[in-house]
């Protein structure tokens, strides 16, 4: 059923994360539903708008009523900040130049995980898909975090994990030459605790493919530990799955959501654009 908020109908699609939201595109853009739909995201991680068919510059007008527009980190020079573009998600070199390195998003990630302050949330539209796979998955990991045992949370206080480029290159390329791997070496790294007491009080895990290790373990029961919260923060139940169709826009709380794209043919011409809103909280 579809619940009527102002100016907006909404259906949560799990129990525990994603809202479909369904409104007309002169009210996404008008900004007077944006402090709903900031509310919203940040109790249900993921909104969906389905065939919203937002254009390229309509995706930036709507994401400007929300917040900052983040800067995007790949390759974007100091001329053309003012007015940030969007950004191409696509496994095809054709379409993007960073196609090698957007690999690493068909593993669990979180958006950001190497800065001092992560983005907010990003926002994706679909604009061509590939016959067979490329859904997208997303797992809550404030309710992931919640559900841990008390001796589990009591365990991984105080505890961090250095997060690298390199440690996400380990999944998409794991026998890189030396050049590559100097090359992924030479991108920011940085150390973030594994659970993020959040300035509302509320807590999530921050992990994912480019947790590398964690800080004064031995490698072996680190690799352990990262392995089993992984597949701990992603059970059906903290998971929701999308299934595209053209023109669908969705936007998740980068604060407590990881992300995947499954495996789908480079050569389909999928093709995602994105945009981000500027972060607002250190990790803590």
């Amino acid at each position: 059923m579809l619940a009527e908020k102002p100016g907006i109908a909404t259906r949560d699609l799990t129990p525990l994360i994603g809202t479909e939201v369904r409104c007309d595109v002169e009210t996404l853009l008008s900004g007077r539903i944006a402090k709903e739909l900031r509310a919203l995201l940040e109790t249900r991680g993921v909104l969906v708008f389905p065939k919203a068919g937002l254009t390229e510059a309509q995706q930036v007008t709507f994401t400007r009523t929300l917040g900052n527009q983040a800067v995007e980190t790949y390759g974007l020079t100091e001329e053309n900040r003012d007015q940030p573009p969007t950004f191409k998600i696509s496994l095809d070199p054709k379409e993007t130049s960073f196609a090698g390195s957007l690999r690493g998003s068909l593993f669990w990630h979180l958006d950001g995980s190497m800065s001092e302050i992560p983005v907010l949330a990003t926002i994706l539209t679909a604009r061509r898909l590939s016959p067979t796979g490329g859904q997208t998955e997303f797992c809550n990991t404030y309710a992931a975090y919640e559900a841990l045992p008390d001796s589990d949370k009591q365990m991984l206080a105080g505890m961090r994990a250095m997060h690298a480029n390199w440690g996400l290159q380990r999944y998409y390329n794991p026998e890189p030459t030396y050049a590559e791997f100097t090359q992924a070496r030479k991108a920011p790294c940085r150390t973030q605790p594994i659970v993020w007491t959040h300035r509302s009080g509320r807590k999530s895990l921050v992990i994912g493919a480019t947790a590398a290790y964690v800080e004064g373990m031995d490698p072996t029961e680190s690799q352990d530990l990262l392995v089993r919260l992984r597949d701990w923060a992603t059970q059906p139940q903290f998971v929701y799955r999308h299934e595209w169709t053209v023109g669908d826009l969705l936007m998740w709380n980068n604060t407590g959501v990881l992300h995947r794209a499954l495996p789908y043919d480079p050569q389909s011409g999928r093709l995602m654009t994105r945009t981000l809103l500027e972060g607002e909280e250190p990790f803590a």
